[in-house]
Parts: C-alpha cells; sequence; structure tokens
C-alpha cells in the first residue's frame, strides 16, 4: 500500500540539499519504490514530501540516504518524518 511521507528539516537550505540529490542519484537504485518527491523550501528550513510504492521501500531509501547526507554535512534531525497510508494518488494526465 502506498505511503505519504512528509519530511521536516530545519536549517537545511537549497544548496545542501542540491548537493546532496546530486550526489544520491549517483547511486544506482537509490529511489526504487519513491513514486513522488517534492522539496520546498520554508522560512525555517525545507519540508520534503514523498509518496512510495511502500514503507519498507521508504526505510530502505533511508537506510542507505542517511550515511550519504551526514557525510555530505547535511543536516541531521532527530524527529521522524509523518508517514500516512493514501487513499488515492493520481497524476493529472497519467494513464490509469
Amino acid at each position: 500500500m502506498a505511503i505519504f511521507v512528509h519530511a521536516v528539516l530545519p536549517g537545511a537550505t537549497t544548496d545542501q540539499y542540491d548537493a546532496l540529490n546530486a550526489k544520491l542519484q549517483e547511486t544506482p537504485d537509490m529511489f526504487d519504490g519513491c513514486v513522488s518527491h517534492a522539496c520546498a523550501p520554508t522560512d525555517d528550513g525545507l519540508e520534503i514530501f514523498d509518496v512510495w510504492e511502500t514503507e519498507q521501500q521508504m526505510n530502505a531509501f533511508g537506510e542507505r540516504m542517511m550515511p550519504i547526507a551526514a557525510a555530505e554535512g547535511f543536516p541531521v534531525t532527530e524527529a521522524a518524518p509523518r508517514v500516512l497510508r493514501v487513499h488515492n494518488y493520481w497524476a493529472p494526465g497519467a494513464a490509469g
């Protein structure tokens, strides 16, 4: 069952996000199971909004991503992301 993930990252900047994202893009299969992703800057940092096919895939991503983020100096928060089960998901113009 698909899940929606909302992560709040106080103190993170778009430059830090861009550097981390570039590094993650170099890792094969890093985003397996990620249906959609958005990053939005706020006055306090960044907020991440994802849809994942399963919570297990999101957790596997997190386990692989966190060491890379730490090595890149990305600010780490102790707060866990909010995870919700998706009732319905569709993209305008997409088949199905």
